[in-house]
């Protein structure tokens, strides 16, 4: 028996520069890294049914810092920065993907990667590297092919199948799906996937109410 997930009452909490700013590192965290083109701030509005809960910009690259947001006790979803555009300075790229590596190996509370990638421009380099450091962490990651609304519905099916072949090679629990967040297309398997993430921490507040 664990509780019923309401993402609709996700709020935000803070903006961290790394994780030496973040809260203590406990409860379950489940983090969205991505392409600062890849449509991560729709699918967090998506998910959640708000429509500002993450900020999109017209310009990619806004989102410079980790942000955290509490879905329920000691449920959080993370934000991570945009990453790989083109138009941003190298050193403040140097620096995002430093707090990137740094969140995904040491954070202990972290549970859970979901990395989106435009369906049309998937596994960059910069997005195969990620998936390395959750594997390496032994985290599962969630690919989500954002954009999916964007092909027809044969040429999507073949990219499915195509990066779904190329998570094979990832010595880890990756798993591939397409998400619109315009269309709702991947919505219902993505609350279902961070369901599960979030699952041991929901379970130990129901046993806590069944022994009060």
């Amino acid at each position: 028996m664990t509780k019923t997930i309401h993402y609709q009452k996700t709020h935000f909490i803070t903006s961290a520069p790394d994780i030496r700013h973040l809260p203590e590192d406990e409860g379950i965290e489940v983090a969205f890294a991505g392409r600062s083109n890849a449509g991560k701030s729709s699918a967090l509005n998506r998910l959640t049914n708000q429509k500002s809960l993450a900020k999109t910009s017209k310009t990619p690259g806004r989102t410079q810092l980790i942000n955290l947001f509490k879905v329920e006790d000691n449920c959080h979803i993370v934000d991570l920065p945009g990453y790989g555009f083109a138009q941003v300075p190298l050193e403040l790229k140097k620096k995002w993907q430093k707090s990137l590596g740094e969140y995904l190996q040491k954070r202990e509370s972290l549970k859970g990667l979901v990395v989106l990638m435009d369906i049309r421009h998937p596994m960059k380099d910069l997005d195969q590297q990620l998936i390395y450091w959750a594997v390496e962490s032994n985290l599962p990651v969630q690919v989500l092919l954002t954009k999916a609304d964007k092909l027809k519905s044969g040429a999507r099916k073949a990219q499915l199948l195509n990066i779904r072949e190329q998570a094979l090679e990832y010595p880890g629990d990756v798993s591939v799906d397409l998400f619109s967040s315009s269309k709702g297309i991947g919505v219902d398997q993505l609350r279902a996937k961070l369901d599960t993430w979030f699952a041991p921490a929901l379970l130990d507040d129901v046993i806590e109410i069944v022994e009060e």
